[in-house]
């Protein structure tokens, strides 16, 4: 039988001086893909590198099946794209995936089998001794995919995972992300409200630093993206 997975996020706070950017976040996450939504400003990017162990939290505790955010065991179940994913223009990508599968404590041979594979599960395998210099926008993306996915993480924290990609592009990585939810915890940050709704199995919108909703958006709640949008404007009028 398989042990089902959990992520214990129990009143985070992260607070700068006077400006509290996450509020007291409670939140039980299990294997399945959330979809996260909030205006500029709403405390997601914040909460996110918390989830990845970057930022360390006020207040508040986070695990991954009882293991805390500040541990080895944690950090070797993680897989993380941030927002703006750092990569080596030098570095060809095959080059680049084995670098980081070694300060992931990867073996070589299993590092290099599973570049391979994860080079063609994002279609960069024509690419792998390419620079990465000369890679597009959409394929630097797709680059930074195949990275947080070479430990085979537990967890995977991606914040704006499909931003670069073109329609066709964003199609066949949201069935990638749908796909890995199966085996996963995958929480998904963007602000492309129809990737939320195709494959997250709950949505969670913050507003000013705290979770306002979770749960299944449904047709009879309205439309998502008009909520969505909604907070936008009430911000706009503050």
């Amino acid at each position: 039988m398989v042990k089902s997975m959990k992520l214990m996020i129990d009143r985070v706070s992260k607070q700068y001086q006077s400006r509290i950017a996450v509020d007291r976040v409670s939140v039980e996450l299990h294997k399945g893909v959330y979809g996260l939504l909030g205006a500029n400003g709403a405390g997601k990017t914040t909460l996110m590198r918390m989830l990845s162990g970057i930022l360390k939290p006020t207040s508040g505790m986070i695990a991954l099946d009882g293991v805390d955010v500040s541990e080895e065991a944690y950090r070797a179940a993680l897989g993380y794209l941030p927002q703006d994913f750092g990569y080596y223009p030098e570095f060809h990508a095959m080059d680049f995936l084995l670098y980081l599968a070694a300060l992931k404590g990867i073996p070589k041979a299993q590092a290099k089998r599973r570049a391979k594979e994860l080079l063609e599960l994002v279609s960069l395998q024509d690419m792998a001794h390419k620079k990465i210099k000369t890679f597009s926008g959409g394929m630097k993306q797709r680059l930074g995919i195949a990275q947080a996915l070479l430990n085979d993480p537990k967890l995977l924290v991606l914040d704006e995972p499909t931003a670069g990609l073109d329609p066709k592009e964003r199609v066949r990585f949201r069935k990638l992300i749908e796909d890995l939810g199966h085996d996963s915890i995958v929480l998904l940050s963007t602000h492309i409200v129809s990737d939320i709704e195709h494959i997250a199995d709950e949505v969670l919108i913050m507003k000013e630093g705290q979770l306002i909703y979770q749960g299944k958006w449904e047709d009879e709640k309205g439309d998502l993206e008009e909520f969505y949008l909604k907070q936008f404007e009430e911000d706009a009028h503050e």
